[in-house]
């Protein structure tokens, strides 16, 4: 399994993920990102792949730099998706720890992300990481 930072190349292939991803979440409709769109976006837009041994993307993980008034400098992590076949072979494991070590070298002062209530093995895969899951904060979503 290869880990690796995604290029624009990989777009084509992400968009299909993102949809795929969309759906396991239960929320397709919301899936209204393209190629075209990444293309315009891409200075905003940073993550790692992991590859198979083919070379297809079965896996990501998405991230931004944030700024919290409490903890400072930090990186959110937008998603981290691995594909249902691929599940259970560590591949998630080695996406958010690559996003850990990246946060660490760039002085961040922590990581952030959401995890749906209903996705019980994704909360027990955080926690075994050592995240501290808020049962109380809530997202709020503005899209124009």
């Amino acid at each position: 399994m290869i880990i690796e930072p995604i290029k624009e190349s990989d777009f084509e292939e992400l968009i299909s993920l993102f949809f795929e991803f969309a759906s396991f979440e239960k929320m397709p409709h919301k899936m209204i990102n393209s190629v075209k769109q990444m293309q315009e976006e891409k200075a905003f837009f940073h993550g790692f792949v992991a590859r198979d041994e083919d070379g297809k993307i079965v896996g990501y993980v998405t991230y931004f730099f944030a700024y919290y008034t409490w903890t400072g400098k930090s990186l959110y992590m937008d998603d981290l998706y691995v594909q249902h076949d691929f599940r259970g072979k560590g591949i998630g494991t080695k996406l958010i720890k690559e996003v850990i070590s990246y946060a660490k070298e760039k002085n961040c002062n922590g990581l952030r992300w959401q995890v749906s209530e209903w996705n019980g093995p994704a909360i027990k895969f955080y926690e075994n990481l050592g995240a501290v899951i808020n049962p109380i904060e809530r997202n709020c979503d503005m899209i124009f």
